[in-house]
């Protein structure tokens, strides 16, 4: 079996390509603050090795959903992303090709929702597409089931977007105070 410093040793080399393999999940989260039938803060996952970071917090920019809402090629809304952030739906082409239509847009950030609308619980690992390309601002993956909900929220209300806070700190929050949407396990 080998001695247990070689076993130790083997080990600790391979601690990072575990973390690397089963990696920890990083989270950011959000809030809704309108429409008020969805204030929720809500998980978002940043995606892997592309994209910006948020360097600073939008305490309230609207979240607008694309138009297509692939948002794979020219945009029937772009003026109304131009400043704030992008609600996209997974599809039709790569994670960074979207990132780079609202960017080119004048995107803030883009949120990219699962295409599975009852997606409640796995989050995808949004990678570099191999095009040699590049985004700057920050692209983040959402549950299919919360974006769905959003979507539905808005089109109930016959509102053009929504209105959050990017990214919420949620340590900070007394966790009584936590109000999270009653469809998702946290």
């Amino acid at each position: 079996m080998g001695d247990p410093l070689t076993l130790s040793l083997l080990l600790l080399l391979s601690l990072p390509l575990l973390a690397n393999g089963v990696r920890l999940q990083e989270y950011l989260y959000f809030q809704v603050l309108s429409p008020g039938d969805i204030r929720y803060i809500f998980t978002a996952t940043p995606a892997k090795d592309f994209g910006g970071v948020f360097s600073q917090r939008y305490d309230q920019i609207h979240l607008v959903p694309a138009d297509p809402p692939e948002a794979c090629g020219e945009l029937h809304n772009g003026v109304f992303i131009q400043g704030q952030i992008a609600l996209v739906e997974r599809g039709g082409c790569s994670f960074l090709s979207k990132t780079r239509v609202i960017q080119e847009n004048g995107g803030m950030a883009v949120i990219i929702a699962d295409n599975a609308s009852e997606n409640d619980s796995i989050y995808v690992e949004m990678v570099q597409d191999n095009s040699g390309r590049t985004a700057d601002i920050p692209a983040l993956f959402l549950l299919g089931r919360d974006g769905y909900m959003i979507q539905r929220s808005l089109e109930q209300h016959g509102l053009p977007w929504a209105i959050i806070s990017i990214p919420v700190n949620v340590s900070s929050i007394q966790t009584f105070e936590l109000k999270q949407p009653p469809w998702t396990f946290w």
